[in-house]
């Protein structure tokens, strides 16, 4: 039997494993990719101390989704223990569709992709292979469960995924501005009419959560640094597929081959399952494998970047709050084509410009509710004597361009 099997967690010490099926799950190769993957992707050029996993985040999650349910059963709400199990499981697999520097390969070679709907996938392939045991989590999964407080816990604007990953994140950054009380949160939900809302004496709580993803936004996700650091691997992604595509010979394991070979479709994950098999074996170790021998390739592009990118010769990057003129940019072009003889064609692996936003709650549409003491519920964003989250509801625009710092520009 594996029920009762004990994790140690760094954050919330002993993580204990309840279900024989959770623990399965864990177990299976998919899952255990995680393993291999980076949360933070890039971060740790910036904050050395970011190399937590996409596993550790999961277990996280998990553990505090049981908390979480555990809490509300205290508050006298009925919870069967196969909802109990199956939200677990849900929360779990939640971001196990993302790939290696997830967003860079989302940009680079499965466009259009999300993981979202890749995480769908691999739980239906994996309810396949535990004979429908995932059933129930698949509905809690994509809002087709009729409790919906159930699938609000795990996508919403106040989810358990970010609970972890904020409280996780701060932690191994070191960055204490984004520290959360999660327990206090935890103690603070409440199931009204089947939606998931806070307790009012709990909205100070919430305003310290929305002020602490706010700041680990700019200050940590999207970081000048790793903001160059990203668009430097696509940049190297791009020209090794750019490459492969145009015939020349480019090392890579058998998985990222497949990916630099083919135009990939979600339509084509769906009907061609070696697609999905493959994506599942890729990690990190596959990227940085293949960087580290493109660092040596005869093709000028691919070795630079490669030797850049391994040795943190990074990007220079210019941040504003208005768009690059256009002017500037046909005159960094020139500079940068001429600096490493390249032609026009080839100056978008070497020239990034574009933009990024951050809003740290979005007023409207799924919201987080507040159920008062007289049992009214309303948006966070409405109560009159919280100006800062009002503030924060609104959407930060900023303009970006990158260049490598040896080429000068004024």
């Amino acid at each position: 039997m594996n029920k009762n099997k004990i994790l140690n967690d760094p954050v919330y010490g002993f993580v204990t494993i309840h279900s024989d099926l959770v623990f399965d799950i864990i177990e299976h190769p998919y899952f255990q990719r995680l393993r291999r993957i980076k949360q933070l992707g890039l971060t740790d050029l910036v904050y050395p101390g970011a190399l937590h996993t996409r596993f550790h985040h999961a277990i996280g999650a998990m553990h505090l989704m049981r908390n979480t349910l555990d809490n509300l059963r205290s508050k006298g709400h009925f919870l069967w223990d196969q909802e109990m199990e199956a939200a677990q499981i849900a929360i779990l697999l939640h971001d196990i569709g993302h790939g290696p520097f997830s967003h860079a390969l989302e940009f680079s070679l499965l466009k259009g992709i999300p993981h979202e709907k890749l995480s769908l996938q691999i739980m239906e392939e994996l309810n396949r292979h535990f004979k429908g045991k995932l059933d129930l989590a698949i509905q809690i999964f994509t809002g087709r469960y009729p409790r919906k407080f159930f699938n609000e816990l795990v996508s919403s604007q106040l989810d358990i995924d970010r609970l972890d990953y904020l409280k996780r994140d701060s932690f191994f950054t070191g960055v204490s501005e984004g520290t959360i009380g999660a327990d206090r949160i935890i103690k603070m939900l409440e199931v009204h009419e089947d939606a998931l809302v806070v307790e009012e004496k709990g909205i100070y709580s919430i305003e310290n959560f929305l002020s602490a993803r706010r700041l680990m936004y700019w200050q940590v996700y999207l970081h000048k640094a790793t903001v160059s650091a990203e668009k430097m691997l696509i940049s190297v992604i791009k020209r090794a597929r750019d490459l492969v595509r145009s015939g020349h010979e480019v090392f890579a394991s058998p998985a990222l081959k497949l990916f630099l070979e083919e135009e990939v479709t979600l339509s084509r994950f769906k009907e061609e399952p070696h697609f999905l098999e493959a994506f599942c074996q890729l990690d990190d170790y596959d990227i940085w494998g293949g960087i580290k021998i493109w660092s040596r390739h005869e093709d000028a592009i691919l070795s630079r970047l490669s030797n850049m990118l391994l040795h943190r010769k990074l990007f220079k990057v210019i941040l504003s709050n208005e768009e690059a003129e256009q002017e500037d940019l046909d005159r960094l072009k020139e500079r940068i084509m001429e600096a490493f003889s390249i032609s026009e064609e080839e100056v978008g692996y070497f020239l990034v410009y574009g933009s990024m936003s951050n809003s740290a709650y979005l007023a409207g549409g799924q919201t987080i509710n507040v159920l008062t003491k007289s049992g009214d519920v309303m948006d966070v964003a409405a109560a009159s004597d919280l100006p800062n989250i009002k503030a924060m509801s609104k959407i930060v625009r900023k303009y970006y361009i990158c260049w490598p710092k040896s080429v000068p520009f004024d």
